[in-house]
């Protein structure tokens, strides 16, 4: 093996590493491992549309409902679709896709898979089953909460309708007035009763965390254990009960939404609601924060970067049809955002009927959890015939809609566990895990939990993701190489990857996610919590940093470990060592020697029609059909 081979980008020599190559201390490389011995058994799919249905379940969640119909407000409305769909088609689903086929081609995990790709990179994976793991231990709260809605709605006298005498202190220490479904006052000063319901009554809310985060609220906690224990049962077998599952989890919510949206369309006032949704205005367009906001929803939204979709698609047949798959998920991910839209801002638009005011009056509270916990609710409040049919539908739906999500978070860490100890029965995993989460998300449920998951969610759900998939682009499509890439794909399915495809991976992609990660960066802000717009404690400021840390630690760890355990070569060939892909291929023996022997012919094909100029060679594999 020369001194002289590249290692980087598209002409990366994979492929053309001799096995027989001897270094120059007399260390041999060997074939690939798994080429010779068995591959250990590995859980499958029942069937293929099991797959699809555990996928939908994933990426259609708790964001399409309460996220993406206040993002697409506040960034233009009808015109934030351009950008959003602009980077669905650039960013999300090559991004989508490329990690469905890197799990189904490895067989492996999100750890495992980047460790056969070549070692020095599993600090990737190991910075995504962290990220996964920070949002697991937050979202099941949510559920909690959603939980505590659930149980109080089974009558139409809800207790958020009305304003509560032991709120009166709270009220007057803020010069603030309580309105409720009762009341006729408008004003500066007021707060509705579902908001106070909200802050005082479910989360117990502090202003200032300086001084402790609280004691666990019980009520939060069982809920939290309920919630933890459906995720259990779902996962205890792995892929052969979520998979049973995935069907409910994937289908029952579109019930429920098209059922809402039945019954906001007969609202007075749900016109304008879903008007004011939809409302246009091309000037946002100019705006890079809008552009982010279309990234970060488009990416998280679809548990890009998460190492969900790659665990999911690890267990599938090696010749599935993925294409089918990612673009059908990807599709219906935003059909079903645009829906969730149309139908909560109709219900809202009746809410602003109601109370005589314009749309915009009651959807300023906020997206998020103050849009389904708060504005929904209030909305609920002030349907005149079984409003709490209703209220039970939508709780119901979103409860349904976080297990579908938290299952693939959850089995993303237990796919990690099983195979670093393989042998080890599903439901321990499974069962150790979510006792472990339950533990951690105790935090959540303190009167300053809020706060602990907004800081839990910028550095482990959004910093340490966004750095975890721009990695992973870079490492597939330049580092592996797209041509490599291709030609693994185009061997497990059968199929030419389109110029789309190419262009999309080995230059939109890869470029949109730096822009916007750098604007990520300039944009940064010290995170504050509350209505005061309070400082954290530093206490909290490092344990936020430090998830960051941990995330760079690993993925710089795992670099250097492998460059000094090949110390003892000259500088060329311990690169060479250290960024070796000998270990790449398809779990199965005789795929992997089928695919050997498949990239030896497209290698000596490329050789053939390889174009001397540098920027033409680059340009050809591109556009290559």
């Amino acid at each position: 093996m020369s001194g002289k081979t590249k290692l980087n980008g598209h002409d990366n020599p994979s492929y053309t590493k001799d096995p027989d190559d001897v270094l120059e201390n007399g260390t041999t490389i060997s074939a690939p491992e798994n080429i010779n011995k068995s591959p250990e058994e590995r859980a499958q799919w029942g069937n293929g549309l099991e797959f699809l249905m555990s996928c939908i379940a994933m990426s259609v969640g708790l964001g399409n409902i309460w996220r993406f119909p206040f993002i697409a407000n506040k960034n233009g409305g009808g015109a934030f679709l351009i950008p959003y769909l602009i980077i669905l088609t650039f960013v999300g689903r090559p991004v989508y896709y490329l990690e469905m086929s890197l799990g189904q081609f490895s067989s492996r995990g999100s750890v495992k898979m980047f460790e056969k790709l070549s070692p020095v990179f599993k600090g990737i994976g190991y910075g995504q089953v962290l990220g996964s793991t920070c949002v697991a231990s937050y979202y099941c709260i949510l559920m909690a909460i959603t939980l505590f809605y659930f149980l109080n709605s089974f009558t139409d006298d809800f207790p958020w309708a009305t304003c509560q005498d032991s709120w009166k202190a709270y009220e007057n220490s803020r010069n603030l007035t309580c309105i409720d479904k009762y009341s006729n006052v408008t004003g500066n000063n007021t707060i509705s009763s579902s908001e106070l319901y909200f802050r005082r009554e479910v989360l117990k809310e502090k202003d200032d965390i300086s001084d402790g985060m609280g004691t666990p609220d019980w009520r939060l906690s069982l809920l939290l254990l309920f919630s933890w224990a459906v995720t259990f049962l779902v996962s205890v077998r792995g892929v052969k009960s979520s998979g049973k599952a995935s069907y409910f989890l994937a289908l029952f919510p579109y019930v429920i939404m098209i059922t809402l949206l039945v019954r906001a369309s007969t609202l007075e006032g749900a016109t304008d609601g879903m008007f004011y949704f939809v409302e246009t205005d091309f000037s946002m367009l100019l705006n890079a924060d809008v552009w982010y906001a279309a990234v970060t929803q488009c990416f998280f939204s679809l548990n890009i970067g998460f190492g969900s979709i790659i665990m999911f698609s690890s267990y599938n047949r090696f010749e599935h049809n993925i294409n089918r798959d990612a673009l059908v998920v990807t599709t219906l991910d935003t059909f079903t955002s645009l829906l969730s839209g149309i139908t909560i801002f109709g219900i809202l638009g009746n809410l602003a009927f109601e109370m005589g005011v314009e749309p915009k009056k009651v959807i300023s509270v906020g997206g998020g959890t103050g849009l389904a916990f708060i504005s929904y609710p209030d909305a609920i409040s002030k349907f005149t015939q079984v409003s709490w049919l209703f209220a039970l539908l939508f709780f119901f739906m979103l409860f349904v809609l976080g297990v579908g999500s938290l299952v693939a978070l959850h089995g993303t860490l237990n796919t990690t566990i099983k195979e670093a100890m393989p042998g080890t029965p599903e439901w321990m995993v499974s069962g150790g895990t979510a006792i472990l989460l339950f533990l951690i998300g105790l935090i959540y449920t303190t009167p300053g939990g809020q706060y602990t998951l907004d800081l839990v969610d910028h550095f482990g759900g959004t910093f340490v993701i966004f750095v975890c998939a721009i990695l992973e682009v870079y490492t597939i499509t330049w580092f592996y190489g797209v041509d490599n890439f291709c030609t693994d794909l185009e061997f497990m399915t059968k199929k030419k990857v389109g110029i789309y495809w190419r262009i999309s991976w080995g230059l939109i992609t890869p470029v949109l996610l730096t822009v916007i990660f750098v604007y990520f960066l300039a944009t940064l802000e010290p995170l504050t919590y509350g209505i005061y717009k309070l400082l954290y404690p530093i206490g909290l400021s490092i344990f936020g940093w430090g998830i960051l840390g941990a995330c760079i630690v690993m993925i710089l760890g795992w670099a250097m470990y492998y460059f000094y355990a090949n110390r003892s070569n000259s500088f060329n060939k311990m690169v060479v060592r250290t960024f070796s892909t000998k270990d790449w291929g398809p779990e199965n023996p005789e795929k992997a020697e089928e695919w050997k022997k498949y990239c030896e012919d497209k290698r000596a094909e490329r050789k053939m029609t390889r174009h001397s100029n540098w920027f033409c060679r680059k340009a050809q594999i591109l556009i290559k059909s």
